[in-house]
């Protein structure tokens, strides 16, 4: 029975990749050195070339190091919204990111991939023109259970300020008509 109870436990949604306006994202929930080298191949599937940590440190980042990606650390207690300086440094990943590499990935992820790192994805899209609700409901259909009440409560709160445009104004334009 506690076989049982601990694989439940353990069964996560898959990755879930968000796009929008250009900006591309990859919601996972945290590897552990057991399961880096399948964690690598999924990112290497999805363009992927910085991980974007937002608990607390529980893997060696050598192996993706070896691999080309780079893990940034934006910690920030389990549960909650991030912080003013989380966010400021989350946008500047971005911009720095996509005007580097406009085709890029930049993955992001919690413990369970359902609460901090969805946040901040809402976050970015929010910035990018989403209504609060359009951004947790695209977030929702492919991680069930995503956000809680009190992150859904900041999210709805929160003021987009512009921080995701480009300066010369291209890129992050939608092409749909």
């Amino acid at each position: 029975m506690t076989t049982v109870i601990m694989r439940q436990k353990d069964i996560r949604p898959a990755p879930a990749r968000i796009e929008f306006k250009g900006m591309k994202f990859l919601i996972t929930d945290r590897p552990s050195d057991a399961t880096i080298l399948s964690y690598i191949a999924e990112l290497k599937k999805h363009n992927v070339s910085i991980v974007v940590r937002v608990c607390e440190p529980s893997y060696k980042i050598e192996e993706l190091a070896n691999h080309g990606i780079i893990v940034r650390d934006l910690a920030f207690e389990d549960g909650t919204f991030p912080p003013n300086e989380i966010v400021m440094e989350w946008f500047e990943i971005l911009k720095q990111k996509f005007q580097e590499d406009p085709e890029a990935c930049v993955a992001v992820h919690c413990v369970a991939g359902l609460g901090r790192a969805p946040v901040l994805v809402a976050l970015a899209l929010i910035e990018l023109g989403l209504k609060y609700e359009a951004a947790v409901e695209l977030i929702r259909d492919k991680r069930r259970g995503a956000i809680n009440a009190k992150q859904l409560s900041y999210l709805e709160k929160y003021k987009p300020k512009s921080r995701l445009k480009h300066k010369n104004g291209h890129k992050n334009s939608c092409c749909v008509q």
